[in-house]
């Protein structure tokens, strides 16, 4: 499935990151994940009686490899004059959707001067409706806001996962998206995925299974790279907030186009936005419809 075909709101008209510019994004290749087979109702359903909220799955969740992660020259022995083949947002063995009908929201924390605030009516919206999140956390935003880092990742309502460390798409020739140069090199590819993962295992004791590059865009040289370093990298079908600047009436409205097995994209890094309010507005019609949610552990193999 390419870009242009998502069920997402506005998408042409809005970045996907909370801290870059907007052009329209472009994409190339195809998903690797398992598309559901069953529908179930979304917002808008009737339902005869009152829907229990679901909590957080409590399916055991996946344990990290225990091969050993390769280092950095390793890496660079192994990469180092391979070029890359494909270049954007959907490319093989990138996570897509998930492998069941449970539906992940992921939000992310890009940092940087413009892009580490704190969202935290959006936080409170999630915890008081019990619906678990992924959060994608920067390097920088968590050296921005390291008490609020430690209070989420010690929430078991939420998965801590790696957004890297100066907030790059990666890739090993410095390809471009919305104005932003990637990584140049397989060492830098390597620094930016690791800065991050190293200070979540602080965060958290464990080591994260999933990484999205900011503006989330990679090459097939990253995602390999990213693979063999223990984990993997997830994109989205459902872009929420493009890039926290819908108002709450198009977060809603994106949101809304949820399937089983999606796999949305937001930010909590911009209070203010319209992101908290549309999520507030949306989630409730969701639950009643039917929908559950899941954090990414719960719902892909890593």
């Amino acid at each position: 499935m390419r870009i242009g075909r998502r069920t997402v709101l506005g998408l042409g008209m809005a970045g996907l990151v909370g801290c870059a510019p907007s052009p329209s994004p472009s994409a190339s290749g195809s998903s690797s994940a398992v598309p559901s087979s069953s529908v179930v109702p979304t917002a808008g359903a009737s339902s005869s009686a009152p829907t229990p909220r679901p909590q957080p799955s409590s399916v055991p969740s996946p344990s990290p490899s225990t091969l050993p992660v390769p280092g950095r020259d390793e890496l660079i022995a192994r990469y180092d004059g391979i070029a890359p083949t494909a270049w954007g947002l959907e490319i093989d063995g990138v996570v897509l959707r998930s492998q069941d009908d449970r539906v992940v929201l992921t939000f992310d924390a890009c940092g940087g001067k413009k892009g580490s605030g704190y969202d935290s009516d959006l936080i409170e919206a999630l915890r008081r409706l019990q619906v678990p999140a992924t959060l994608f956390l920067n390097l920088r935003w968590i050296d921005a806001n390291p008490a609020v880092a430690r209070e989420l990742a010690a929430d078991p309502l939420f998965e801590i996962a790696n957004h890297g460390t100066a907030h790059r798409p990666l890739s090993v020739t410095g390809a471009e998206a919305y104005g932003i140069t990637g990584t140049t090199s397989v060492g830098e590819a390597y620094d930016e995925v690791m800065g991050g993962h190293a200070r979540i295992v602080e965060l958290t004791g464990s080591a994260p299974l999933w990484f999205r590059s900011g503006t989330a865009h990679v090459d097939d040289v990253a995602v390999r790279l990213v693979t063999d370093l223990g984990q993997r990298v997830v994109n989205f079908d459902v872009n929420a907030d493009g890039g926290a600047t819908f108002n709450p009436a198009q977060v809603a409205s994106a949101l809304a186009a949820v399937r089983p097995g999606s796999i949305s994209i937001g930010h909590f890094n911009r209070p203010g936005s319209g992101t908290a309010a549309g999520v507030a507005e949306a989630l409730p019609r969701l639950l009643d419809g039917g929908v559950t949610f899941a954090r990414l552990r719960d719902a892909v193999v890593a």
